[in-house]
C-alpha cells in the first residue's frame, strides 16, 4: 500500500533477536557500573529562598482549654428548612484567664477555619437531638464564626455517647461560670 513493501518475516525475526541481545548487554553493563560505583556522600541543597518564622496568633493565648473533643457541627438553615454541615473538627471550651468567661470554639480540620465561636450564655438550653444519644441541639444569640454576630440554631454530633455526655456536662458548667462572671 502507498508504494511501500512489506518486510519479510525472516528479517523481522532476526532484527528482534539483535535488539534483545543489545538490551541484555546494556543490562549487564549497567549492573557492573552500579556495583563498581562508590556510594555518593550525603547530598545537601541550600534553599533558594530564606523564610522567617511567623508567629501566628489565634486569640486563644489568654485562655485555658477546659475540654477538647472531636465533633461535627450543623447549622439549621431556616429558608430551606434543612440542616447544613458547618464542619468537622475539635470543639473546645475556653476559659478566659482574666474575665473567667467561657466560650465555645470549633475549628475545621485542615483549614482551621472557625465554624463556631460564641460565649455560653446562661439562657442557652442544650436539648437532645431527635433519634440520637450522641448529639445535641441548641440556639445561640450571637455566634461570630462568620464575622458578624448572628442568631443560629446549631446541632453538634459526637463519635460516641461518652463524648456527648462530657460535652453536656461541660456546657452546664460553662453556663454557671458565665452567670457568675457577669
Amino acid at each position: 500500500m502507498f508504494g511501500g513493501s512489506k518486510k519479510k518475516p525472516e528479517l523481522e525475526k532476526s532484527d528482534d533477536k539483535e535488539k534483545n541481545d543489545d538490551k541484555e548487554e546494556n543490562d549487564e553493563d549497567s549492573k557492573k557500573n552500579d556495583e563498581d560505583a562508590p556510594e555518593s556522600p550525603e547530598i545537601h541543597f541550600e534553599p533558594l529562598v530564606k523564610l522567617e518564622k511567623v508567629e501566628v496568633k489565634t486569640n486563644e493565648e489568654n485562655e485555658e482549654v477546659l475540654l477538647k473533643v472531636r465533633a461535627k457541627l450543623f447549622k439549621f438553615a431556616a429558608e430551606s428548612k434543612e440542616w447544613k454541615e458547618r464542619g468537622t473538627g475539635d470543639v473546645k471550651f475556653l476559659k478566659h484567664k482574666q474575665t473567667n468567661k467561657v466560650r465555645l470554639l470549633m475549628r475545621r480540620d485542615k483549614t482551621l477555619k472557625t465554624c463556631a465561636n460564641h460565649f455560653i450564655s446562661p439562657e442557652y438550653e442544650l436539648k437532645p437531638n431527635v433519634g440520637s444519644d450522641r448529639s445535641w441541639v441548641y440556639t445561640v444569640t450571637a455566634d461570630v464564626s462568620e464575622g458578624e454576630p448572628e442568631a443560629q440554631t446549631l446541632a453538634i454530633r459526637f463519635g460516641n455517647k461518652e463524648n456527648a455526655d462530657k460535652f453536656k456536662e461541660e456546657f452546664e458548667k460553662a453556663k454557671e461560670a458565665n452567670k457568675e462572671a457577669k
